[in-house]
């Protein structure tokens, strides 16, 4: 099975044109020698691949090939997910820290409150 089919069949990208669009900008690599790898790889039982989805660094391995697209309960069946704990631990904690909160009725920030803001959230 090709590879942009295999991330699309067990649901890491929602579109079959996204998983390959992913491998041709390089997203998707090789875990045991790091090269990226083309959306027409042969994918095969046994190997792991590095993803990089949004800001999250998502490891998995293959276990076996569906024949299809399978349903989110089944997808345990065809893939391990082997991304360590801290990765999903630093993806919760920036997004709890992207948000920012304010006080009713104060209307929308100025352009002198938007640049302070993005200066802090991002220097």
């Amino acid at each position: 099975m090709r590879l942009d089919k295999y991330l699309w069949a067990v649901r890491l990208y929602k579109t079959r044109s996204l998983a390959a669009d992913a491998c041709q900008c390089g997203k998707v690599s090789m875990s045991t020698d790091g090269r990226t790898l083309k959306p027409s790889h042969e994918v095969r039982e046994g190997e792991r691949y590095s993803l990089n989805i949004d800001q999250l660094h998502k490891e998995i391995e293959v276990l076996a090939i569906p024949p299809n697209r399978v349903g989110a309960p089944l997808v345990q069946g065809f893939m391990i997910d082997r991304t360590p704990q801290e990765e999903y631990e630093r993806i919760q904690m920036a997004r709890q820290y992207a948000f920012e909160k304010r006080d009713r009725g104060v209307g929308r920030p100025t352009k002198r409150e938007r640049r302070d803001i993005e200066r802090f959230k991002y220097e």
